[in-house]
């Protein structure tokens, strides 16, 4: 993995979240690359349950003030950037007031999510592609983490598709079983189409629940990765189907060995 450039991009990542498979395994990925030699850039959104004084965020203006068009609105994108104590990794969190405040991550005190999940999940995509653009940095691997996270892969295959950025960056998508019950609404659709994403490339999200939404990343993905030792049968079904570079679930103590050779023999 030296020199090689890897994007992590995640719905959550320890130590700002709590621990669980998603924010945990997303962390240990840029740590063992970082580890061997590897360049990371770490990207996860900045909930407002986030505490910004205890991980010392702050605002880096020359990144921050653009506005993302999401669904025909203009909305200010705001960057902010922390760094892993002890591991030498920054972290950039995509914010904004509109999408980000609130103190909670999907859903809102009766367990309803929250009816702008899909515009947070669209402005979390364009605003990770917007800024990695303004780093002028480009990756040899996208590896994306969680369902917040999930469009970008159709993003980047499709709205950026003729940035020179991304040309040749292979992209990963890890597969885990942290679903959410019910839809991201009926309007999913017509607010990625308002991007002149062609209604073809979402068939699949025209119901947007959990499954299929992460069908669709696949989709757009060159490489698969099993991080959960369970995964919906649906997702597995489709899995079967896809013809794309698969690894299989291996517990943390088989992590290392099993994504490197995965990185650089399947991927790459």
């Amino acid at each position: 993995m030296k020199d090689k450039r890897v994007l992590v991009v995640s719905s959550e990542v320890v130590p700002y979240l709590p621990e669980n498979e998603l924010s945990t395994t997303s962390f240990e990925v840029a740590k063992m690359i970082h580890g061997k030699g590897g360049q990371t850039r770490i990207f996860m959104p900045r909930y407002g349950l986030i505490n910004e004084r205890r991980h010392q965020l702050h605002e880096v203006i020359r990144l921050s003030g653009m506005n993302l068009v999401i669904n025909d609105m203009d909305m200010p994108l705001i960057i902010k950037v922390a760094s892993i104590p002890k591991e030498r990794m920054q972290v950039y969190f995509i914010d904004n007031d509109e999408y980000f405040k609130r103190k909670a991550l999907f859903t809102d005190e009766d367990n309803s999510l929250f009816k702008d999940n899909d515009e947070r999940a669209i402005f979390f995509a364009k605003g990770v592609v917007e800024t990695v653009k303004k780093l002028n940095w480009a990756p040899d691997i996208i590896h994306v983490h969680g369902w917040m996270a999930s469009l970008l892969p159709l993003y980047i295959k499709e709205y950026y598709k003729n940035d020179p950025l991304f040309t040749d960056s292979k992209i990963v998508i890890s597969l885990y079983n942290n679903g959410f019950e019910g839809s991201l609404g009926d309007n999913f659709m017509d607010k990625i189409k308002f991007d002149a994403i062609d209604e073809s490339k979402i068939k699949t999200i025209s119901q947007p629940n959990y499954t299929n939404i992460l069908i669709n990343a696949i989709e757009h993905s060159d490489a698969v990765v099993k991080s959960s030792d369970e995964l919906p049968k649906d997702l597995l079904d489709y899995l079967k189907t896809s013809n794309k570079p698969v690894l299989d679930y291996v517990p943390f103590e088989e992590f290392e060995s099993a994504y490197t050779e995965f990185y650089l023999n399947k991927v790459l």
